[in-house]
């Protein structure tokens, strides 16, 4: 027999429902009906249009950019229903959410995990209200896939602790307010010598250095430490347990890395559709070369298959209390798969695809091919490919290493 729906339950949904339209009506203007949230990303300065303000206060009051964070903390406090409720009724009238980027992504479900009261009480709010900018301390020149063998130090000075060292691939270090980073407190130890701290951006000795990538942007930066004080609260945990920390927050990472997150918003128009505006047709208005109809069949069956997969994965790990292991199938899958799609574009659209600058070019062919070259770097960021497999298959597969 067929599990039917509780009548209360199905009017409190009902009633939610109607109130999150009322809510866009009265707060979502018009012309930003369609866009995304630019605020969000690593590749801009945070410079707000009076309406896009305007929502992002709406939504952060209402905490609803993060909808089953505490209420306590700012957050919406409300259940998985009625946070895809929001999600439903959002993309019924092109709208986006305002509230966004590492704060919420990684570094928010880390500290109210990880943090101590005082902790979440400063940070979370402000993350809730999209007033602040988080980035991320983790890699450094001599430290990338081998992570543990950061050298970034921070040396106990009583009240607070004084940083010195380097970091690389900082994103959106040059715009950001704070940033959540791992240091060593301890050099006997590779792990354990490992702890969690926050940085202020604007304290003296933190200097920033843009790096200009392929695709001309410069979403990525070199940080420098020199001197660099850092009150003993800012220690996130216990000294030495920053590895763990560091470790979970990089589950969260590569959960929106991969197509459970952010990639999965690359998919808008459909390759069939965009390829129609470029190709040649038949005459029921399929494309006419069978080949290329057949790659972008084989993508978009894999690509959705994908999707499925991933949400019904995140949701098994949130009911088992949070992110997982399994972040790093869904990383290494997602941005294989997103690579795929951006070189399937470029065929598709031909020549028309290879555009740099210059009229001849639309803003959307232009903005893919540098989609194309920035997204080269999605296998390697947040843990490569290689890593991944290492992860997967000690901690999924439960092999161990062969002495």
């Amino acid at each position: 027999m067929a599990t039917q729906i509780e009548p209360a339950t199905q009017t409190d949904e009902d009633a939610f429902r109607a109130e999150v339209q009322q809510f866009l009506a009265d707060n979502f203007p018009d012309e930003l009906k369609g866009t995304n949230n630019a605020l969000s990303g690593v590749d801009g300065p945070t410079n707000e249009t009076p309406a896009q303000k305007k929502w992002r206060e709406a939504m952060g009051a209402r905490g609803w950019g993060t909808p089953t964070w505490p209420k306590e903390y700012g957050g919406g406090g409300l259940t998985k229903a009625q946070a895809k409720i929001i999600d439903q009724e959002f993309a019924k009238a092109g709208a986006y959410n305002p509230i966004g980027g590492m704060g919420v992504m990684m570094f928010g479900p880390t500290l109210l995990e990880y943090g101590n009261e005082a902790q979440k009480q400063e940070h979370i709010p402000p993350i809730c209200r999209g007033e602040i900018r988080w980035c991320q301390g983790y890699s450094e020149p001599n430290a990338g896939s081998d992570l543990a063998n950061l050298q970034t130090f921070a040396e106990d000075k009583g009240d607070h602790y004084l940083v010195n060292g380097q970091k690389t691939w900082t994103s959106g270090g040059q715009w950001a307010d704070k940033c959540f980073a791992i240091v060593r407190t301890d050099k006997s130890d590779k792990h354990k010598g490992i702890s969690f701290m926050l940085i202020d951006m604007d304290t003296p000795g933190v200097e920033v250095r843009p790096i200009t990538m392929i695709s001309g942007t410069s979403p990525f930066c070199e940080t420098f430490f020199t001197d660099v004080k850092v009150p003993k609260e800012n220690l996130v945990g216990e000294e030495g347990q920053g590895w763990t920390i560091g470790k979970r927050l990089l589950q969260h990472e590569r959960t929106n890395i991969s197509g459970g997150g952010s990639l999965a918003r690359l998919m808008g128009q459909s390759l069939g559709d965009i390829a129609k505006k470029y190709q040649p047709t038949g005459a029921d208005g399929e494309l006419a070369d069978a080949v290329l109809r057949d790659k972008i069949a084989d993508f978009e069956i894999r690509w959705n298959s994908f999707l499925l997969t991933a949400r019904r994965a995140m949701e098994e790990s949130k009911a088992a209390g949070g992110v997982s292991e399994i972040s790093s199938v869904l990383k290494k899958l997602g941005t294989k798969l997103s690579q795929e799609r951006s070189e399937l574009l470029i065929e598709i659209r031909g020549l028309q695809g290879l555009g740099w600058e210059g009229d001849g070019f639309s803003d959307g062919e232009l903005e893919a091919v540098r989609a194309w070259l920035f997204g080269k770097a999605t296998t390697i960021y947040g843990g490569s490919t290689e890593i991944q497999n290492n992860i997967i298959a000690k901690r999924v597969l439960g092999m161990l290493d062969h002495q």
